[in-house]
């Protein structure tokens, strides 16, 4: 891959909104430093960022230097692009627990620790801003910029005309402090490019203006920015009802997360098949012409869900989202109902009736059990004729016998019992 044009290679995926004139031919020179910044407030990375860490991906793939920035400084003021409202300052500690945590992530798709050229860095520019005094800033950086090129940007334009509660001065030197550093890596890691979404085009170009006004006008930088990913029907990529799709399996288990990418509709399929994984142009070309055959069968999505999962997560955690999965549409068996994590139990059955017993009306029979002491069945007499039509099961093995008794031996994970009437009717019973 090593081989492969960067520029190219991101034009086909639809991951370039705007570049910068000179930036193609810089890295067709020679290998190249790009940074991407990352906003550092939690202490895990979700989808929206994962757009601009496959583009970090690429660009090592491509034979470039990848450098991944960690906005401690920033993180503490906060960037006014496509916000109206101001955020919630960190402190240090919080900032360095971050930092650790989302480096693991990263360190899943880029290379950090071989003795490769273009190996991965990454930089927190709390490290170079924590000793810069305010009057040594403003006399160095602050004279550099007039506040009329600021005022020109989009973000800080929005927000003087009335959008959210107007724009504290700490917002307002965003773009400085984001510019400066763009001009401490253009000098300490030789760092041409910056990357980074659409809506930063303004804080880029701030950054490659403050290099050519600091450091004279033969010294070229770059930038090139993604478009912000949206779905097909306009609203906001990376969210659900519940909030964020996190990769830390923490806040978003491997199988809500494989449940998210099965879902997406055709057309955010064929688009984000190219963004979040690492297939070519053929292989991704051939799934669209099979989805278009057959789209019932989701082919697309199955294949991004399967890519995507195992990048993030494991093949293992892959498989046993499969499973779980199978468990209310599929044939999945009793074995793999008990495998389950008591999470991902509860996320399989999110939304089916349930129904909570104490422990000691367990030891009852089958009947009581589903008539008596929940509203499985509406009668007795109904769950003896189902049962015996072969038409119920306890924890996805058929019930035979309407009198046998359901125990201690039967609770998943100490406490759960699943009941199903039919092929699609789901109970999920709490033993307390």
């Amino acid at each position: 891959m090593a081989n492969k044009n960067f520029v190219e290679e991101l034009e086909w995926r639809g991951m370039i909104h705007t570049i910068m004139p000179g930036a193609k031919e810089q890295l067709e020179k020679e290998m190249t430093t790009a940074y991407l910044g990352i906003d550092p407030t939690a202490d895990s990375l979700h989808i929206g960022h994962l757009v601009g860490v496959m583009i970090l991906k690429h660009f090592q793939m491509c034979g470039h230097r990848p450098v991944a920035l960690i906005g401690g400084a920033t993180g503490m003021i906060g960037d006014p692009s496509g916000k109206s409202q101001e955020r919630n300052l960190l402190d240090e500690a919080t900032l360095r627990n971050n930092q650790e945590a989302i480096k693991a992530q990263l360190a899943k798709l880029l290379d950090f620790e071989s003795e490769a050229e273009n190996k991965a860095l990454l930089v927190n520019n709390y490290d170079w801003m924590k000793e810069f005094s305010f009057l040594d800033f403003a006399r160095d950086i602050g004279k550099c910029i007039t506040v009329n090129y600021m005022m020109a940007k989009d973000s800080v334009k929005k927000r003087f005309n009335g959008e959210g509660d107007g724009m504290s001065f700490t917002e307002f030197t965003y773009q400085l402090l984001q510019g400066y550093d763009f001009l401490h890596l253009y000098q300490t890691l030789n760092c041409k490019v910056q990357l980074g979404g659409a809506d930063q085009w303004g804080n880029i170009t701030t950054g490659t203006e403050l290099i050519r006004r600091k450091l004279g006008s033969e010294n070229e930088a770059f930038a090139i920015t993604c478009p912000l990913i949206t779905k097909a029907d306009g609203t906001k990529f990376g969210k659900t009802e519940s909030g964020n799709v996190w990769l830390s399996p923490a806040y978003t288990s491997p199988y809500k997360f494989y449940q998210f990418w099965l879902n997406v509709s055709d057309d955010d399929a064929k688009r984000y098949i190219k963004i979040f994984t690492l297939l070519d142009k053929a292989t991704i070309d051939a799934l669209i012409a099979e989805h278009d055959e057959a789209p019932h069968l989701r082919v697309l999505q199955k294949r991004l869900a399967q890519e995507i999962t195992t990048m993030i997560h494991s093949k293992e955690e892959y498989e046993k989202a499969v499973e779980a999965s199978q468990i209310l549409f599929g044939g999945a068996t009793s074995e793999a109902l008990k495998k389950l994590d008591e999470q991902t139990l509860l996320q399989v059955f999110e939304g089916v009736p349930q129904f909570t017993i104490k422990r000691e009306q367990l030891g009852c029979s089958f009947v009581d059990f589903c008539a008596e002491h929940t509203q499985v069945f509406p009668s007795k007499g109904e769950c003896r004729k189902m049962t015996q039509a072969g038409g119920v099961s306890l924890n996805k093995e058929k019930v035979a016998d309407p009198m046998r008794q359901v125990t201690e031996a039967d609770l998943i994970a100490g406490k759960y019992i699943i009941a199903q009437k039919g092929k699609k009717n789901y109970f999920l019973i709490i033993v307390e």
